[in-house]
Order: structure tokens, then sequence, then C-alpha cells
């Protein structure tokens, strides 16, 4: 007993020692997560060893969700670590990863994530202080089944059928707009993104194009418009800012599918896609006419 004791002890001390030359810090941007969505995270190792680290053996990461309520995550594979690099003293080196495709966070609940970095060369493994997240739950406020025809134009296979679900969720008590992009039975999930903040009376006005591109216009705060477009493959080709007029804006579509943003004034920001080359001259332009068009 007294000679495991020891051995425990020692092993604990070469650790501990490891972990004052090793440093190890996972950063996640945010810390509310709807179910589905991507967990992006990036993991910091900030060496102070005085001499250059070398990673990129098989398994020399991984990664550990555990739930607060006692249930198993279901762990369905690693993410890539297969690329060597090294790290020289006094320098840090960031691994990014999403854990969504390798976790099954499907259920809401308090999580903690823990990484685990084995230094081949000294024989032993470090863990990063844990971080805490949560899965959140939304409530649904519109959906809408739509086709998606074949690659091939000459197949004669019928459409795909997938849905767009908009949920609103509360993020650090503030309402925030989801979409998730779905299979006809919503077992398959193909894209869950979050669309942005919104107000607690917006009611977000929705048009589906030719394309069958989602058009998606809600009031951001209570004088601004957030206008996005979506594809069927959940990504988002165009998003604007308007400002509020003098009545409420509207989505239109005409008699050729065009849809439109009327009674709003576009307002230029950074965040636009695709941004705007010159924001001086498009906000003029934009600015001069009252009923704004994408």
């Amino acid at each position: 007993m007294k000679k495991t004791a020891c051995l425990l002890a020692l092993l604990w001390g070469c650790v501990s020692v490891v972990r004052a030359q090793v440093e190890l810090e996972v950063v996640m941007d945010q810390t509310e997560f709807l179910a589905k969505e991507s967990v992006p995270i990036a993991l910091k190792i900030r060496n102070h060893s005085g001499q250059t680290l070398r990673f990129g053996t098989n398994d020399w990461l991984t990664y550990l969700v555990e739930a607060r309520s006692g249930f198993v995550v279901e762990k369905l594979g690693d993410p890539p670590t297969d690329h060597k690099f090294e790290v020289e003293t006094s320098h840090v080196a960031t691994q990014r990863a999403d854990l969504a495709p390798y976790f099954n966070l499907g259920r809401s609940g308090h999580y903690t994530l823990t990484a685990t970095v084995k230094l081949e060369d000294w024989g032993v493994e470090i863990n990063s202080p844990p971080v805490e997240f949560n899965v959140i739950s939304g409530v649904r406020v519109w959906e809408q089944a739509f086709g998606v025809p074949p690659a091939n134009p000459n197949s004669h296979e019928p459409p795909e059928v997938r849905k767009y679900i908009l949920q609103r969720a509360a993020y650090l008590k503030h309402l925030r707009l989801y979409l998730r992009v779905t299979d006809a039975t919503e077992s398959t999930v193909f894209k869950v993104r979050p669309i942005g903040p919104m107000t607690s009376f917006s009611d977000p006005q929705t048009r589906l194009d030719t394309q069958n591109n989602l058009h998606l216009l809600y009031e951001e705060s209570a004088r601004t418009y957030r206008y996005s477009v979506i594809t069927p493959d959940g990504d988002i080709i165009r998003r604007r800012q308007y400002f509020y007029i003098d009545r409420p804006a509207k989505l239109e579509r005409d008699q050729s599918g065009e849809v439109s943003v009327i009674g709003a004034m576009r307002h230029v920001t950074s965040d636009d896609i695709p941004q705007v080359v010159d924001p001086v001259v498009d906000a003029a332009v934009t600015n001069s006419v009252p009923q704004a068009k994408p």
C-alpha cells in the first residue's frame, strides 16, 4: 500500500510539474447553443517548458463532454488531429474544432468540456480546466417544407423534401432567432445556425423565391430590421440591415418571384453579406430610395 501511494504521489507530482510548464485552455466564444448547432471551440497550448514541443501523433488530443444531470453523452468520434506541428517555448498554438459532429448534444442541459493532451516525449497526459456550456431548447415560430431538385437535371427522381424551421430561444437573457434546415421528417439536420438577436414583439416575415431560397425579415430592435437570404443548404448569401421609416416594413414578391424589402431604408454595416466595396457611395444611393430593394 505504501509503495502504491508513493507511486501515485510521484505521478501526481510529475503531472503537476508538467502543468506548470504546458498550459491548456479551452476557449468558447459563446456558452449557449441550440440542439444540433455547431459548437466551435479553440484549444490554446502555451509552452513554458524551455524546449520545443512536438505534436501530431495519433490520439495526441481527445475531448470529453459530460452532462451535469448524470446521463452519458454519446461520443461519435474525435476531431481530426493527424497534422504535425511544433510549439516553440514561450509560444502559443491554437487548435480549432467543431464538437457538434463528434458528440450527441441533442438534449437540453448543462455540460462540461475537458481536453486531454498526450505529451509522448515526456510520457504524460495533461488535462485542461473544464469549461461549462448549455444546450438550450427553442420555441418553434414558423416552418415551411420545400423541394430541392436533383443535382442531375436529366434525373427522373422527384425533388428531395426539406424543411426550414425558425426557432426563438433566450440567449444570455436576450431573445435570439435560429434557423434549422432538416429533411421532411426532421430526423436529419443539415444545418442549425443563429440568425441574430430579435425583439420580443417581432413577428418574422418569410418568403421563398423561385430557387426556394428563404428570404427573412424581422425586427432586431425597436427601430431596425434585419434581412437575410438563406439557401436550402442553410448558407446565408445575403444579410442587410434596414431602418424603420414611418410604417412597418414588409417583404414583397413580384410576379417574377423576386423578393424585395418594402417601406424601409437600408443601412450599410460591416457585417453585410456580401460586404459593400464602397460603403459611402452605396449608402448614399440606397438611402435616397424610400422603398429599398435587395
